[in-house]
């Protein structure tokens, strides 16, 4: 798989609210493990979207694996233009600032958010120009993603199109291992 579409929960679904909590460092934790793997298995590009939440903290952590792995490319895809306008500036800045970083950004219908047709063919632009896609998503526990995981679904009964779920057991398991790395010394600042 050489390009991959990462996206999943916005961050108030996971009652995430600051850089500095706890779950934050999980998560991420979770998806430089699961990044890794995948780069060394031979992607090299990662392509999310702009979303406050997992969208942006995979650029994040993509972009920080790029010190490690200079190869892999991070692009992030916005569903309409001007997205991310009506976000307070703090949260805009934060936009701007990734959209800055990434090696490649651009916006899928130039227009202004117009109507829901925007974000099906944002989708439908995903799923055509990646190879496979993750999601930090629980079935179990719907929300945003709910959407994604759906069309993914659909998708795949007509192309193969594999998709990993990075669920609410996977986390737990990520929190266990970096709660243990923790104790035994390992700084992960």
């Amino acid at each position: 798989m050489s390009r991959l579409w990462m996206s999943g929960y916005r961050s108030y679904e996971l009652s995430v609210f600051s850089d500095q909590d706890d779950k934050l460092k999980v998560i991420k934790y979770a998806l430089t493990r699961y990044l890794t793997e995948q780069i060394e298995d031979g992607m090299d590009w990662l392509i999310t979207g702009g979303q406050l939440g997992v969208e942006q903290w995979c650029a994040e952590v993509g972009l920080a694996l790029k010190q490690t792995y200079p190869e892999l490319k991070v692009a992030m895809m916005l569903p309409y233009g001007e997205f991310g306008g009506r976000w307070n500036e703090t949260n805009q800045a934060k936009l701007q600032t990734l959209l800055a970083q990434v090696d490649f950004h651009a916006a899928v219908s130039k227009q202004t958010y117009e109507n829901p047709q925007q974000l099906k063919n944002y989708q439908e632009f995903m799923l055509t120009h990646t190879d496979g896609a993750a999601l930090v998503y629980d079935p179990d526990n719907p929300g945003k993603p709910t959407y994604d995981y759906d069309i993914i679904r659909s998708f795949d009964e007509t192309h193969p199109y594999p998709l990993t779920i990075i669920d609410f057991d996977w986390l737990q398991e990520s929190a266990n291992e970096y709660a243990e790395k923790q104790n035994n010394g390992f700084n992960f600042e």
